[in-house]
């Protein structure tokens, strides 16, 4: 078996948007996420609408739904 045949297990780092840093191990040395479970709203219990390309203005226009904020 080739010795270049796997990447890299390293040590890494997952960011939430909120903040959180999360460590683990992967073979990338970072990444970065919209939603971890300190924010998500099945664990915080808040209702939270994530909204990052206008999905939902999207969809409210294309069913006629009226803004309900």
């Amino acid at each position: 078996m080739k010795k270049e045949g796997h990447p890299k297990y390293q040590p890494a780092k997952i960011i939430c948007a909120c903040g959180n840093v999360i460590e683990t191990r992967s073979t990338k040395p970072e990444m970065r996420v919209e939603i971890c479970s300190q924010c998500h709203p099945f664990f915080t219990g808040k209702q939270r609408v994530v909204d990052t390309t206008g999905r939902v203005e999207k969809f409210k226009r294309r069913y006629g739904l009226k803004n309900e904020s």
